[in-house]
């Protein structure tokens, strides 16, 4: 077996928290409506529920990614990656502010709007994280 290493520790927990993060979202885009018909109520409760696991996971994400731009002197990079890093944290901005907006959100057009915007911000923010990795 390989040995791990801080930088794959690192590595592995920001994947798993972009997971969480990114996941969760797509599983409860997927249940959500048929929970709120078999259940009215259940919305609130589920998300509140997911809240208490996604933040965090997010909170990780941002810490292990910080952590990650520590060990890189972005100077020295290509200007593709210098792009495509911004991009990453560009849309991993945005996909915590629309989440908040979703989360703090009273109309239909907020929720709708935060759900969606948060859910694929994630989403290119985790590609932008794979061509990174990647040197794609």
């Amino acid at each position: 077996m390989l040995s791990p290493t801080l930088d794959t520790v690192r590595l592995f927990l920001h994947i798993l928290s972009a997971s969480v993060w990114v996941g969760g979202q797509i599983v409860l885009a997927a249940l959500v409506p048929s929970l709120k018909r078999a259940f009215p109520e259940s919305g609130k409760v589920t998300a509140q529920a997911f809240a208490r696991v996604a933040w965090p996971a997010f909170a990780i994400v941002v810490v292990t990614g910080l952590w990650s731009m520590s060990d890189v002197s972005v100077t020295d990079t290509s200007s593709a990656y210098q792009v495509t890093l911004f991009l990453k944290i560009l849309l991993a901005m945005i996909s915590g502010a629309a989440a908040a907006v979703h989360q703090v959100g009273q109309s239909k057009a907020a929720l709708a709007i935060g759900g969606a915007l948060g859910l694929l911000a994630a989403l290119g923010a985790m590609f932008c994280g794979y061509l990174l990795t990647t040197g794609a």
